[in-house]
């Protein structure tokens, strides 16, 4: 995955100082600094995170967190909620920020150990508390309300602001992104004119029977027609907008190469909440984070606004024209998974902690239909210990999958479902992905996994396994078999067909990996223009819905890079639409 390489600097100068108290109404942190600037240093997600802190005798001035290797929007989201909280409040009795729990502690800690190198009594910044006065969000009024900052709900908002619609976007997390920032492979589409310039032959037509014998023939196939025909520009808008997708490879049953990601093999999410976060900046939409949407609001049958809860609780209402729900799915909520599928008690998730189901409990309140709910599809690739996901393009790109006994058991890229299945019919439900030097210096998201000690790591294959406790002679034989296997173009053993990589020069690297739950395709009923369907086949005025909320696009299985495009094409035509019947 790509990691953030740059400085955040967030620099939030106090205004004049009254009678000992901000003018914004919070009181100077107990405890004095001697004046300077200082520097702190803590272990983040992916490696050293470093603070400067700025100080004068009796207060914080700057704060500037260095994070390279947290990833690249839920680290720069992190810091600035941590550095705003710090700076409003002058003392450290902060909480982590939700969803980027391991950075904010690690820049927290950065900042801590800056400001003790500065004199600062620490144990009483911790017990300062605030003495301002909570404000009371008042109700609001727009044209558009759209629930979910992800990359359906930004998309969404994009449009309908570019079509001169007053936005607010409500988020309930302290960032935004939600699982868009965790995409890690990439967006599909076909008769792309990156494609062509590869000199890549690929057709909708092929990408439409792809998708839907992936799906096992449960698509809506209106749905799925309307992504595929909206893919190709899609891509384009991304790219416009500053994304630089112009690297096509191969995802898991996929015909052809048509997942277009970064050029630099890096993770396609932090790309596209980075272009459309900029994007909402430039348009001046308004995005209220820490804000929890609890209702859909109805009158005379139709969707007028929501009910929502400000940061610290209280509830207010956004009166609007049009409703967009753009929620995400529920892969985070454990009880609602199993609720529909038993069969997956126990599994870790992939999904960030805000994916819970919310936008499909509140339709359902106003009498929307749902679609293919049981519909959960688990990710291959994911660490036993973390949940966190590998890629599906290192297997596109060459990577291959043992088993304990250090043994291939499968074709790496057959459908997610089917190598997940394969997987846990291994000794303890765990394989190994293979990869190698060339790989890592070809593939930044692989590197990144290296950098973080995900990866086993080992100079020869004897050594490898001696590392992953199998038997040296298998592994060997397994990757000679494998290596000729590449050199003649023909696999015997599981009919991979996408043969690029022998593998034969070490060093080497071993992800240990196991099934997670993934992705939820089942959702919200809609139509082509993302009207959502009531309960009586009809679609209920004003509410609109877009992204994994939704059900019927992907069937009874998602075909890896088809998430990004789904939230991309059905994020613009919400935003589109909902403007253009606004009343």
């Amino acid at each position: 995955m790509k990691r953030m390489l740059k400085t955040i600097l967030v620099c939030l100068a106090l205004v004049t100082m009254v009678a000992g108290t901000a003018a914004c109404g919070t009181k100077k942190a107990e405890g004095k600094f001697n004046p300077g600037t200082y520097e702190g240093t803590a272990k983040g997600h992916g490696g050293d995170v470093k603070a400067k802190v700025t100080v004068t005798a009796d207060k914080i001035t700057e704060i500037v967190i260095d994070a390279p290797n947290e990833t690249e929007g839920i680290g720069s989201g992190a810091a600035k909620v941590v550095i705003e909280n710090i700076m409003s409040g002058q003392n450290l009795a902060v909480d982590t920020v939700s969803g980027a729990t391991v950075s904010s502690t690690a820049m927290i800690a950065a900042i801590t150990a800056a400001l003790e190198k500065a004199g600062a009594d620490i144990d009483a910044l911790k017990k300062a508390t605030s003495t301002a006065t909570v404000a009371k969000q008042e109700d609001l009024s727009t044209d558009i309300v759209i629930i979910g900052a992800g990359g359906a709900g930004m998309s969404a908002a994009v449009e309908a602001a570019t079509a001169g619609k007053k936005v607010i976007i409500v988020e309930k997390m302290p960032i935004v992104g939600g699982n868009t920032t965790r995409a890690t492979g990439g967006m599909n589409a076909a008769e792309t004119s990156i494609q062509a310039a590869a000199g890549i032959t690929d057709t909708k037509e092929t990408f439409y029977n792809d998708t839907m014998k992936g799906g096992k023939e449960k698509n809506d196939p209106a749905l799925l027609q309307t992504m595929v025909d909206n893919a190709a520009t899609a891509v384009d808008w991304i790219n416009e907008l500053g994304g630089d997708l112009k690297r096509v490879t191969l995802s898991g049953g996929a015909t052809n190469p048509r997942i277009h990601t970064p050029v630099d093999g890096s993770a396609v999410g932090p790309v596209v909440v980075k272009v459309l976060s900029a994007k909402l900046e430039a348009l001046k939409v308004e995005i209220m984070l820490n804000t929890e949407a609890t209702k859909i609001i109805t009158k005379d049958g139709a969707a007028v606004g929501i009910e929502a809860k400000d940061e610290n609780g209280n509830p207010f209402k956004i009166e609007a024209k049009a409703v967009i729900i753009a929620t995400g799915g529920f892969g985070a909520n454990s009880e609602m998974v199993e609720g529909f599928r038993p069969d997956l008690v126990g599994f870790s998730t992939t999904n960030h902690k805000g994916a819970t189901g919310d936008g499909i409990v509140m339709a359902q309140a106003v009498g929307a239909d749902l679609t293919d709910i049981g519909e959960i599809q688990i990710h291959p690739t994911t660490d036993p210990g973390t949940g966190y996901m590998f890629t599906e393009g290192l297997r596109g790109d060459g990577a291959i999958l043992i088993n304990a006994e250090g043994k291939r058991f499968t074709d790496e890229l057959l459908t997610r479902d089917v190598v997940s299945a394969n997987i846990l019919k291994q000794t303890d439900g765990i394989a190994y992905l293979i990869t190698n030097e060339e790989m890592r210096a070809e593939n930044a998201s692989l590197a990144g996994y290296v950098k973080k000690g995900y990866a086993v790591e080992a100079a020869t294959l004897a050594d490898l396994a001696k590392e992953l406790g199998m038997d040296a002679d298998v592994l060997v034989k397994t990757m000679a078999t494998y290596a000729e296997a590449v050199k003649s173009g023909k696999d015997a053993e599981f009919n991979r067909t996408h043969l690029t990589k022998s593998l034969e020069a070490g060093p080497y690297f071993a992800l240990k990996v196991t099934p997670g739950i993934h992705h939820t395709m089942g959702g919200l009923k809609i139509d082509t223009t993302t009207h959502v369907i009531g309960t009586d086949g009809k679609a209920i005025a004003g509410l609109y819905a877009a992204g994994e909320v939704v059900g019927g696009v992907h069937g009874a299985n998602r075909i890896g890079g088809n998430a990004v495009t789904d939230i991309i094409v059905f994020g613009k035509i919400a935003g589109k639409i909902a403007a253009e019947e606004m009343k």
